[in-house]
């Protein structure tokens, strides 16, 4: 079932990620009222009417796509834990953060994205990367290669004897701990600077734009798409162990994705200086 699906043409994944964005993601850009905004764990945690909606239509729409699939939405797992069980499970998962970057979209920023991730047995297939306002469209299929409006994407390398620019867990976020396993990165060799949304960051990756990532923390709805696109586009990526990352958890932190095998063994250097 999931072999014939992929290899048939994903463009109802598409349409159904941009009609959901259209539908509950957009029309409430820069015109949240302040009941629309809820802190979930603190005033940097939040979620909107938007992120609920988008999540409801997309669950409908992509497991009517894919018959006997379910999903692991950022909203769904935020009400009951448990949902997160079905990445080790054996139907195919659509892994969904419905607006990641909600806060850049709660203070009107573009710089927010939708991701969906087609997952089975926790191997990463396909994903999709929607950034509306930016009119970004990154689609990655496993084997397949990376595309950005279409047009297919290459991570490169970075610039040879040049210090790497990473985007790092963002301090707002982080704790004394992760500030301090980050703080290797302190050091020539590299320049960082905070994250924004983690989709994002990683389509910089993915295009050459940006030389890495490095994050401390892990769920799945937030890395899985980025992770098969820069991995699609040419780049690598790895956790602090040198092991790849696993969508169900239990990954040794910080870990790094980059634009190619060495600037990933770089990364994991300057981060096993800080232990």
């Amino acid at each position: 079932m999931i072999d014939e699906f992929l290899a048939g043409d994903l463009g109802a994944v598409e349409k159904a990620v941009r009609a959901a964005v259209a539908e509950e993601v957009i029309p409430r850009f820069r015109q949240l009222a302040a009941h629309e905004i809820v802190e979930k764990q603190g005033p940097h945690d939040l979620v909107t009417t938007a992120d609920r909606l988008a999540e409801e239509h997309l669950t409908d729409a992509l497991t009517k796509l894919l018959p006997g699939s379910v999903v692991v939405g950022e909203e769904a797992v935020h009400a009951d834990p448990a949902v997160l069980t079905a990445l080790g499970g054996d139907a195919p998962v659509w892994i969904v953060d419905p607006v990641d970057g909600t806060r850049q979209f709660v203070h009107g920023d573009p710089g927010f994205s939708t991701l969906v991730t087609l997952a089975h047995r926790e191997e990463l297939l396909a994903s999709w990367t929607y950034a509306p306002v930016l009119d970004l469209m990154a689609i990655a299929r496993r084997g397949g290669g990376a595309l950005l409006n279409g047009e297919p994407i290459h991570s490169g390398s970075p610039q040879p004897g040049s210090a790497l620019h990473v985007a790092i867990s963002h301090f707002d976020f982080t704790t004394d701990a992760e500030k301090r396993a980050l703080s290797g990165l302190r050091a020539p060799g590299a320049e960082v600077r905070p994250c924004g949304s983690a989709g994002l960051e990683y389509l910089n990756v993915a295009r050459g734009l940006l030389d890495a990532t490095a994050f401390t923390w892990e769920n799945a709805w937030d890395h899985a798409a980025g992770l098969l696109l820069v991995d699609e586009a040419g780049g690598a990526h790895s956790t602090i162990e040198g092991k790849p990352f696993r969508i169900s958890g239990g990954n040794a932190l910080p870990f790094t994705a980059a634009r190619d095998e060495a600037a990933v063994r770089h990364i994991l250097g300057l981060l096993a200086d800080a232990g």
